[in-house]
């Protein structure tokens, strides 16, 4: 019933047509949790944006920040007193805090901290020393440790003392008496176990925690392959400095797989940016296929004469660049995916190349006899059909290469592989498919 009416309520109010007033448009706010808010947030144009945003309460303003997007996030946070701010962020957990803060310039970050207690700057200072993308960026300071000399009556009346645990609760760390991690605990072996048995003996030490400086899709990884709900941070010492847990997980999972699907048509932007804005972020990979169009386009040119004498080959030569092209994306596809779930090594690499060049090839002839045939049928010229048969094929094996290499060469050079894969593989495949039939057509037709 609750999900349902707060669905409708979603409905309502993105529904510009509905001519709701400021107070039916309040009421509905006040029935709709933080991610609900965030989602409304995000699903509305700026100035219906910057309405919602003014009628949210200030008690929800925190957690409904934590809950979105970068862009907006930012965009939002411009609205906001440094005073305000101070008092928005200081009841969420550490890794919220320090993700909202990362993204402020640098003296409004030192002005926030400023108004905080030194206890709160602290903690918060101490996470902030670790990248956004580590595993430090995404840790919380709500852990709950024990002493392994412990007998687990005193775990459990410890537990019982503090009468609420920290969300996602599924384990207590066991550290030394400095701190050092030793292992873990599951909180269903102390419900099961003797009272009278001691951490030590029930514990688990073949765990290894995390990092703080691992990757955070390192650490998604580890997430996916344990199923973990939650797990230790250690620093380079072995000092347990907090856990990371699963919720914190999905929002790098979500964040990558958006970050991968904007990327590969070179955009990053928020759905309802202003149009400035949004052809600002989206000029720079335009104006490199335009580039690339030119570079096609000087290919074209050097067969010139061959155009003009034979004009059915300007009627068949953008068949074999568009087929090379949609082929190259498939195999960038699956290498882009291969190397977001980490599953492409230096060991495998050979296979998949082979495999894909497989694929190319026996596709290839299957589209070759098509279009040989579909060409013959058409211009009655056995010569021409034959020529951009084998054009095709050649430019299906150039895709397979152009495919698989170049997301690989990229992130060599540490751009993302993503945004600028598709703009090169379609560039080598229009070049190949140009140069080939093209090529061939002046060899054999001239």
């Amino acid at each position: 019933m609750d999900q349902s009416f707060n669905k409708d309520s979603l409905t309502r109010l993105l529904d510009e047509s509905s001519n709701l007033s400021i107070n039916q448009i309040k009421r509905l706010l006040d029935k709709m949790n933080s991610a609900e808010l965030a989602h409304c947030l995000e699903s509305s144009p700026p100035k219906q944006r910057k309405l919602l945003w003014s009628l949210i309460d200030n008690d929800d303003e925190g957690d409904v920040l934590a809950d979105l997007g970068d862009e907006i996030q930012q965009e939002l946070l411009l609205e906001i007193s440094n005073e305000e701010l101070s008092e928005v962020v200081i009841d969420l957990e550490l890794d919220e805090i320090v993700d909202i803060l990362q993204h402020l310039p640098k003296n409004r970050m030192n002005m926030i901290l400023g108004k905080m207690s030194s206890r709160d700057r602290q903690r918060i200072e101490e996470a902030l020393i670790y990248p956004e993308d580590s595993a430090g960026g995404l840790l919380n300071t709500d852990v709950i440790s024990v002493r392994p000399r412990h007998t687990i009556e005193v775990v459990m009346n410890y537990l019982r003392a503090q009468k609420e645990l920290p969300e996602n609760t599924d384990k207590l760390f066991v550290v030394s008496s400095d701190d050092l991690y030793v292992g873990e605990l599951l909180i269903t072996r102390i419900i099961t176990s003797d009272p009278n048995l001691t951490v030590r003996e029930i514990m688990d030490t073949n765990i290894t925690p995390i990092n703080a400086i691992q990757d955070d899709k390192e650490v998604a990884t580890l997430f996916e392959r344990n199923d973990l709900i939650s797990a230790a941070v250690v620093d380079k010492n072995n000092k347990l400095i907090g856990r990371i847990t699963i919720d914190d997980v999905v929002d790098v999972i979500r964040e990558d797989a958006d970050q991968n699907f904007l990327g590969m048509a070179g955009i990053a932007e928020d759905t309802f940016q202003p149009p400035g804005r949004a052809a600002k972020s989206r000029v720079f990979w335009l104006s490199m296929n335009l580039l690339t169009a030119f570079l096609a386009a000087m290919t074209i040119n050097i067969f010139q004469d061959v155009i003009d004498q034979i004009v059915f080959v300007a009627v068949l030569m953008p068949i074999v660049a568009s087929m090379g092209g949609v082929a190259a994306t498939q195999t960038l596809t699956i290498v882009l995916r291969g190397l977001t779930l980490e599953q492409i090594n230096s060991s495998n690499l050979t296979w998949l190349f082979k495999r894909e060049l497989a694929v190319a090839i026996l596709n290839g002839f299957v589209l070759a006899i098509l279009i040989g045939l579909s060409t013959f049928f058409w211009f009655n010229d056995i010569t021409l059909a034959l020529l951009i048969a084998a054009a095709l094929i050649i430019n299906l094996i150039s895709s397979v290469v152009a495919g698989v290499f170049v997301p690989l060469i990229l992130r060599r050079f540490e751009q993302d592989p993503a945004i600028a894969g598709s703009v090169v593989v379609t560039t080598v495949t229009d070049v190949v498919g140009f140069v080939s039939f093209l090529g061939l057509a002046t060899i054999f037709l001239l």
